[in-house]
């Protein structure tokens, strides 16, 4: 009887101690998966915290990449043809008092006479060319406003001014071809304006830009009532393309003195098989700031002979025999200024 109750206790015991041992196992295999777990978790959330820094770096330099390179507008998308910041008709104010620095300042980004629009890639590159000399508040007033006038219109532009020294008969027509030549030497134009330093357009509708025909731009001004002054006319501010002005061979180079030049370019491009286009009326006004006639540029007497022979005259005299002694480029701020001196011949080398 003794010897059961003692087996009997004996395997109590022994039960008691194997349910303590798998309790025990139970809460080890709980335990060291709890920190297995917890290991498994820390590690996880070290990667993620690694990884939003390596992120969070990336960016970061990604950023300060795109920060520091200008942009490029061949990487952007072409301009709208029709600018959002036209603002159409204006009414016109040339302050007497208007200094050179002060158009500098309102003009922070036009650099060496160049602008380009930094939001989008221009639909062409334009060349202002302007005939000039004694006229320098003319000039003034026509930088101040031409400058935000081709801006708001989105353009790639430059504006060369072509100074003519010496004492020779003033001679716009060869002077604009002189502008063409020497512009193609630094860039390479697709349009070319070619502008009297006295008109200044009142409408930023009137785009600068060529067409598919020659385009003449100024279809009335103040002094004349904004209409045209006569049927045929081709004055004052032009543009036609590279293409276009080669194909005419440019203006012609015997024009000294005033008139008929322009007359004679609206027949060259007759004779080519094109046709002259222009804005709307509304559109193409100009304001002619008014001047007395320039000593040097009086009326030219032989200018109706000259223009009953441009059909003879049209191939030699032009682009392929513009002759001229370049004194200097130089690029200001606003403009390039270039000099020539017709009185004095190039020599040949």
């Amino acid at each position: 009887m003794a010897l059961k109750f003692n087996v009997f206790h004996l395997f109590s015991k022994l039960k008691v101690l194997v349910f303590v041992t798998l309790v025990l196992m139970v809460l080890w295999t709980a335990f060291s998966y709890f920190v297995d777990s917890k290991q498994e978790l820390s590690k996880t959330k070290s990667m993620v915290e690694v990884f939003r820094k390596v992120t969070s770096l990336m960016d970061s330099q990604k950023e300060a990449k795109i920060e520091s390179i200008p942009v490029v507008n061949s990487f952007q998308g072409p301009c709208p043809a029709l600018s959002p910041y036209l603002r159409g008709a204006s009414k016109l104010i040339f302050k007497p008092s208007i200094t050179l620095e002060e158009v500098q300042k309102e003009n922070p980004q036009v650099a060496q006479g160049r602008y380009h629009p930094t939001e989008c890639s221009a639909l062409q590159h334009v060349a202002i060319l302007i005939p000039h000399r004694n006229r320098e508040k003319h000039l003034l007033y026509l930088l101040e406003h031409l400058h935000p006038f081709l801006q708001r219109q989105q353009l790639d532009y430059g504006i060369y001014v072509i100074h003519q020294a010496g004492s020779t008969k003033f001679n716009r027509a060869k002077l604009l071809n002189v502008g063409y030549l020497e512009a193609l030497k630094e860039a390479n134009w697709d349009c070319f304006i070619f502008h009297d330093v006295d008109l200044v357009p009142e409408n930023d509708f009137n785009i600068y830009m060529c067409d598919t025909q020659p385009k003449h731009l100024v279809v009335g001004r103040n002094n004349t009532g904004y209409r045209l002054r006569y049927r045929g006319y081709f004055g004052g501010v032009t543009a036609l393309t590279r293409d276009q002005f080669s194909k005419v061979n440019g203006f012609s180079n015997n024009y000294w003195g005033w008139g008929a030049e322009d007359d004679d370019l609206r027949i060259r491009v007759e004779m080519q098989k094109m046709k002259v286009v222009r804005p709307s009326a509304d559109v193409g006004r100009y304001t002619m700031i008014f001047h007395n006639r320039d000593r040097g540029n009086e009326e030219n007497q032989e200018r109706l002979k000259l223009l009953r022979q441009v059909s003879r005259t049209w191939k030699t005299d032009g682009l392929n025999s513009c002759s001229y002694k370049l004194l200097s480029v130089e690029h200001n701020p606003l403009y390039i200024n270039i000099t020539v001196d017709f009185s004095v011949q190039p020599k040949v080398s």
